[in-house]
């Protein structure tokens, strides 16, 4: 594999380039740097994503005829690596990079016809309804009921930890259609109205009286079954198509290493025991293990991004991008956080930009921040990486589908 950029891909990279410098505003680049997690701020990824799709970028890893780009494997990467560099806000992954490869490959030509244009548009904003109080990394075990009646579906039970429910139109979600001694057989992948009659949002208030998570509650909603994505009874391998892409579809790797980029710059001039912190051996020896393991990251990803441009899934090694990905992104922000040094122990969100409104008791009244801004977002950037080895599935249930799948254990 040829990790040397040809002149073509040095001339999509300075493409780029201009691009980001002539559309990324001020208050954008703000928002992207100030982000905490992976979820940016909703307005300004909304803004972000309308200016992409009117250049036609909003979807780069979906099929041409859907409205993707014809990238090859290092020019996605590129895209990806100067857009952080830049300080773009991310865009919400839910419904361009998740559920829109579901309704690609398991969808009618109806559900395809109403639902890509609209995810590109973003007048269809799609939150994920997977997890429940009583189901977590054990997914199969699900219980929210879908009632056969008639042309419908009736719905009852709750889905929890619902990232931007409030703000979103439309759920994908699992939703439990029969009862089988295999507990993976009889769910069904269904397409919800956020506003069908039955429905409430609650949000899951945090500590830094951030409202991004939310539990949803469902009592007797009717969903068409012309909404189902794939067929009734199975949508447990839809669900495992769609978070092949969750876990492993795009590039985790530039993001990464603009973040130790930047790492390495402040431990230029962040004082250490005996001077500068970078010069400092022990901080220095946890950079450079850092470092070794991003390249690693890289070049697994390179061969992914390989297999997705030839429209394959990318199977089991979503499975160890997952793995590799959160797992370093979450020892790169206990780093950071070791720079930052006390101030960065203060819990500031009013300092950042996270992926929902911050009530007011979170922030001082004269808006004070302890430190430098970064100082800020460290902190808030360590605390929401922790769930990065639960989400999409935690990192032991990755391990046992590596060791099944890969290893034949």
């Amino acid at each position: 594999m040829d990790l040397q950029y040809s002149p073509a891909d040095e001339a999509f990279r300075d493409e780029v380039r201009a691009f980001l410098d002539a559309n990324l505003t001020d208050d954008l680049r703000r928002a992207g740097r100030l982000a905490t997690s992976v979820y940016p701020d909703h307005h300004a990824s909304m803004q972000w994503q309308e200016i992409l799709r009117q250049r036609g970028w909003a979807a780069p890893a979906w099929a041409v005829e859907h409205g993707g780009c014809d990238w090859s494997a290092s020019q996605h990467y590129i895209f990806s690596r100067e857009a952080t560099l830049a300080g773009a806000p991310t865009l919400s992954p839910m419904g361009i990079r998740m559920v829109s490869h579901a309704i690609m490959k398991f969808g009618t030509a109806a559900q395809k016809d109403f639902f890509l244009p609209r995810i590109l548009t973003g007048e269809v904003f799609f939150c994920q309804g997977y997890s429940e109080p009583e189901s977590g990394s054990d997914l199969a075990s699900l219980t929210m009921a879908a009632v056969d009646d008639g042309d419908d579906l009736l719905c009852t039970g709750s889905k929890i930890w619902t990232t931007h429910a409030g703000e979103a139109n439309w759920m994908f979600a699992l939703v439990r259609t029969s009862k089988h001694d295999k507990k993976q057989q009889g769910i069904t992948f269904l397409l919800l109205d956020m506003t069908a009659p039955g429905i409430e949002v609650r949000p899951l208030v945090m500590t830094s009286g951030e409202e991004v998570q939310n539990q949803v509650f469902f009592d007797n909603v009717r969903v068409p079954k012309k909404n189902v994505i794939g067929e009734i009874d199975d949508g447990w391998t839809v669900a495992k198509y769609l978070l092949e892409f969750e876990r492993g579809g795009g590039a985790s790797s530039p993001r990464l290493q603009v973040m130790l980029d930047r790492l390495a710059d402040v431990a230029s001039t962040q004082p250490g025991p005996t001077g500068r912190l970078i010069d400092d051996p022990m901080f220095a020896v946890k950079l450079a293990d850092l470092r070794i393991r991003c390249d690693v990251l890289e070049v697994v990803e390179y061969r992914t991004l390989a297999v997705l441009s030839e429209g394959k899934n990318p199977g089991p090694a979503s499975s160890m991008l997952k793995i590799l990905a959160t797992e370093l992104s979450q020892d790169i922000t206990t780093l950071t956080l070791e720079a930052a040094g006390p101030q960065g122990h203060a819990y500031q969100p009013h300092a950042t930009m996270p992926g929902g409104p911050v009530d007011e008791f979170a922030a001082p009244s004269d808006g004070y921040v302890s430190g430098d801004p970064w100082q800020a977002v460290a902190a808030l950037h360590y605390f929401n990486d922790r769930a990065g080895s639960i989400y999409a599935g935690s990192n032991e249930i990755q391990r046992n589908i590596l060791a099944k799948a890969a290893l034949g254990l």
